[in-house]
């Protein structure tokens, strides 16, 4: 008994190893982009608009991520157990057959409608409760968790009916907090790699655009770390809220619930905006913010498509994803364009001359640089940018590519009179 308590102890105290790991993450990248960058290498003028923005978004996302860490997941109410007698009938009985039939007596004044793949009632052994619908045992938590979607590893917790949108909150703002990262480093990001490619030609370059601290290595590594995080979260994200406009869980989407009529993975789907509301709630005043707002009790769902004509429910679920198209994916293109818009400001910013400073720069045998140079040098940097953020915007966007067309084709058009602009 000892031993097996004690490896249960070490067993839950390494479950919360990726949660130190990503705390630690995010303090770090607090302290490289406050201290080590904003305050050492950014001019006055520029710090108040980027460091309100950063801390808004870092706000968000830890508020949003500890409260999916620390909500504690649903379990079935005690409705849902067997009572004395039925229990007692059910432990003794042997034949499955028999027990199904206890099983389908206690049921009949459940709201349960799901059954298992052979068609049974779903009955937990461990919790020795009947599952509500869209509820599954967690071997992790060692409970039956209401609506689960996962057991997520990085916040120690299943996710489910209690914190589902806290968990897509936490992404979204995980999102947008690399992406901001990511498009107001990046001209520093880029002078440093000036210095990589060209110190050995000028070797003053880098000293008139950052200092020469260790500071340099957390710029190069915080560019890094956000674009990583950033490519992930964002897939990550993308597919939820996918499930969310389908009202699906993940467990749902590989391997549908069984009805009566058999399996069907559109059986809670009530249509696009109700599928939102079913999540988010009614309020749209509080969807921004990590607060409970779900409806329902979790308990009990809506199966308004199972009992129609097949047909219609084919018909109703073609125009749910077309108002998914048309609804969702705008916005997600105005966030990609808001993010361009940084990233732009960024270069321009990068390529804008100081002023007070000349055109001209010296180097070690004191032979200036014409303009001409610095004009072409400017030019090459400037392609390197956009080119970079073309594969970048690409690979990210490519699983749903056909969505994110005209965001693309309004990028590329920024990106041509741009070069234009500065080639010319």
């Amino acid at each position: 008994m000892a031993p097996s308590h004690a490896l249960r102890c070490c067993k839950r105290a390494l479950n919360w190893v990726p949660v130190l790991f990503i705390n630690l993450v995010v303090a770090w990248s607090y302290y490289a982009y406050v201290v080590e960058l904003y305050c050492a290498s950014v001019r006055p003028g520029q710090k108040k608009p980027y460091l309100v923005i950063f801390h808004i978004f870092l706000a968000m996302f830890i508020w949003s991520y500890w409260k999916t860490i620390w909500s504690k997941p649903a379990s079935p109410s005690t409705a849902f157990a067997l009572p004395r007698a039925e229990k007692e009938m059910y432990e003794k009985e042997q034949r499955a057959e028999v027990q199904q039939e206890i099983l389908k007596k206690v049921a009949r004044n459940l709201p349960v409608y799901t059954r298992t793949a052979g068609g049974a009632i779903r009955y937990c052994d461990f919790c020795q409760v009947i599952k509500p619908d869209r509820c599954h045992h967690c071997s992790s938590c060692e409970k039956c968790v209401l609506k689960m979607d996962h057991h997520c590893p990085w916040v120690n917790n299943c996710v489910g009916f209690s914190n589902y949108k806290f968990f897509i909150l936490f992404l979204a703002y995980a999102t947008l907090y690399c992406a901001v990262i990511c498009a107001t480093v990046v001209q520093y990001f880029i002078k440093f790699w000036t210095f990589l490619t060209s110190f050995s030609f000028c070797p003053l370059l880098f000293q008139k655009q950052l200092p020469d601290t260790h500071a340099k290595f957390h710029i190069l590594f915080l560019f890094f770390v956000a674009a990583l995080f950033f490519i992930s979260i964002v897939s990550l994200y993308s597919y939820h809220m996918w499930l969310v406009g389908k009202n699906r869980t993940t467990i749902e989407a590989f391997r549908g619930p069984v009805f009566a009529n058999g399996p069907d993975k559109n059986g809670f789907s009530l249509g696009f905006k109700r599928n939102i509301a079913d999540v988010f709630g009614e309020e749209a005043k509080y969807w921004i913010f990590p607060v409970f707002s779900s409806q329902g009790d979790g308990h009990s769902f809506v199966t308004r498509l199972v009992h129609i004509d097949p047909e219609q429910a084919n018909s109703v679920l073609q125009q749910n994803g077309k108002m998914f198209v048309f609804l969702f994916f705008p916005y997600i293109q105005v966030v990609i364009f808001f993010l361009l818009t940084i990233v732009l400001i960024s270069v321009v910013n990068l390529i804008s001359p100081v002023a007070g400073e000349t055109n001209l720069s010296v180097v070690a045998d004191d032979e200036p640089h014409t303009e001409g140079e610095n004009k072409e040098k400017t030019g090459m940097q400037l392609l390197f940018v956009f080119f970079y953020y073309i594969c970048f915007f690409v690979q990210v966007s490519l699983p749903l590519c056909h969505f994110f067309v005209p965001a693309f084709i309004f990028a590329k058009q920024i990106i041509c009179n741009y070069v234009t602009f500065v080639t010319c």
